[in-house]
């Protein structure tokens, strides 16, 4: 069964210029406990997706729908806190004064007191920091921060986890390692996710299900496998080896070959 489905999506912003149109008829399904990905180069409307799905941004046209029921169309906006939607942003958004372990109970205020401890000790061993739940945001690595993020995003159990460019302010080779361990975390608890990211390494490595994006449009939503080996479009077949070869330059770059 679907747990997300959009529907001809349309998405537009109104400018001292006029409406402008950033993400028009655009439809695609994810099966509960798939990891889905959104895949382009900046500005082809990825992320406005990813924050219409939030309901941080209202639909023009079509429908968004989540585990068969409608949450957003022109004349339906549910708002963002009955959706059941959890979000690791770009920069973790952690807060500075918490510890790791009040920043992953900070969604958890309604659970009780010995629950929500519980639930926190749970969910820093899943992402392996057991033993930093005391430390602060400063004093941990940007691969340690990112933990703390997806566990507190993971904490209150989203019925969908939304992640937006998750490792852009990591080096490469932390990227890499952190994108397989990020599938297999996902993996292991059946959350459902969309992530939207530039990268197409971290798009191959994580996802089920990938959507190639362009101007707004959804070029091929399709398996990794099927990008590669059966393109919709000229377009996704020299974007895939494009950014392949991109990829591959800067993995010799970070390791200084």
């Amino acid at each position: 069964m679907n747990l997300l489905e959009l529907d001809d999506l349309c998405l537009a912003y109104d400018t001292p210029h006029g409406r402008r149109t950033v993400v028009d008829g655009l439809s695609l399904a994810l099966p509960r406990g798939d990891i889905g990905c959104l895949l382009g180069a900046s500005g082809c409307g990825k992320t406005t997706v990813l924050r219409a799905i939030a309901g941080f941004e209202p639909v023009r046209m079509g429908r968004i729908v989540l585990d068969g029921t409608p949450v957003a169309a022109p004349s339906l906006d549910v708002p963002p806190e009955r959706r059941r939607i959890g979000m690791m942003f770009q920069d973790y958004a952690l807060f500075p004064h918490l510890s790791a372990a009040d920043n992953v109970a900070f969604g958890l205020r309604r659970m009780p007191k010995a629950e929500r401890r519980l639930r926190v000790a749970e969910m820093l061993d899943l992402v392996g920091l057991a033993d930093s739940g005391n430390a602060y945001p400063h004093e941990l690595s940007g691969g340690q921060q990112q933990r703390v993020a997806l566990a507190r995003a993971l904490a209150p159990s989203p019925e969908l986890l939304l992640l937006d460019e998750p490792f852009s302010n990591l080096d490469v080779d932390t990227r890499e390692r952190l994108a397989f361990e990020l599938r297999d975390i996902l993996k292991r608890t059946g959350h459902t996710a969309i992530l939207v990211t530039h990268n197409q390494a971290e798009a191959f490595a994580i996802a089920d299900r990938i959507g190639v994006m362009k101007d707004g449009q959804l070029a091929q939503w399709d398996t990794p496998y099927a990008l590669h080996h059966h393109p919709a479009s000229p377009f996704v077949a020299d974007f895939v080896r494009r950014d392949a070869l991109a990829d591959e330059r800067a993995r010799a770059l970070a390791r200084g070959r």
